[in-house]
């Protein structure tokens, strides 16, 4: 995936020093667009270890219009977990709990997780009930009646509830082309994007979301592009990023599902295999909360 290495490039040569919301500070673009070929593999970075079974799980969370972390935190994908910890630690209710007892008491105590999971209105809430449309089902059914349609659109950025998200969406908006009725790509519109932890995931997400509706409809995977409002590298990922950029790119995997359903919010985990995965190691790094 030379496109992304080249996204890191840009943004370190052409990136302006930004204060933002979280206090730890970017180097920033406006701007930027990149283009993924998923007609024959799947865009799941080797150049350091994805962990994809989150992305999975993330993405399936998404889709049946779940907003609580207890699914997430019940499959061991903990991407999402700072935010209602931060906001549980400003309640009368928190007793000097570490994150990690935190996620805990998510995973064993369903009121509790009922109580202090959730995250407000955020992505699958938008997708499947934007003020009582399912944006997400409306898609599928005009690939399948009016694949020439230049409105399959799903938003996920919704004014009226931005203010009671614990974070508003940043993969904002994103649109389906089905070209010559054999293909389906897809265009996401990111409005700000953490590129060495957020953009890897957000790749193999919509990638997947493709595939998925691609076989709902009896179409092809063709293409996944990527544009970005706020592009950034944030400085305490300065050494990570460069470390990365190191390392030459391998082989992409392939991605396959095993079995097809009807209702998109249907498929589970062990309806997908990744095959011939073979990454560089991990590299770490803290999220900017």
């Amino acid at each position: 995936m030379k496109q992304y290495l080249d996204l890191l490039k840009y943004v370190l040569k052409n990136g302006k020093k930004k204060s933002d919301r979280t206090g730890v500070g970017t180097i920033s673009v406006f701007g930027y667009q990149t283009r993924y070929d998923i007609s024959k593999n799947f865009p799941l970075l080797t150049t350091k270890k994805v962990f994809y079974k989150s992305m999975i799980h993330e993405l399936l969370w998404f889709i049946k219009g779940d907003t609580n972390i207890k699914y997430l935190v019940d499959n061991n994908c903990n991407i999402w977990n700072e935010w209602p910890y931060e906001k549980y630690k400003k309640s009368k209710f928190f007793k000097g709990e570490t994150q990690k007892e935190f996620v805990e008491k998510i995973r064993k105590n369903k009121e509790f997780a009922k109580k202090f999971g959730n995250l407000g209105p955020v992505y699958g809430k938008q997708w499947r009930d934007f003020n009582g449309v399912d944006q997400l089902q409306d898609v599928i059914d005009q690939i399948k009646t009016n694949p020439n349609s230049r409105r399959l659109i799903v938003c996920a950025w919704n004014p009226v509830d931005v203010k009671n998200m614990l974070l508003p969406p940043c993969h904002s908006l994103f649109q389906f082309y089905v070209e010559d009725n054999k293909y389906l790509s897809c265009e996401l519109y990111q409005r700000s994007a953490d590129a060495f932890l957020g953009v890897p995931f957000n790749i193999a997400s919509y990638s997947l979301l493709v595939y998925i509706i691609a076989s709902m409809c009896n179409l092809k995977p063709k293409e996944f592009i990527h544009s970005f409002g706020d592009l950034h590298i944030y400085l305490n990922h300065l050494k990570q990023v460069k470390t990365q950029l190191k390392r030459k790119p391998r082989k992409l995997p392939k991605l396959k599902i095993k079995n097809k359903h009807k209702k998109i919010e249907d498929y589970v985990f062990e309806d997908f295999e990744i095959i011939d995965y073979d990454p560089a190691e991990p590299i770490l790094a803290k999220v900017a909360v």
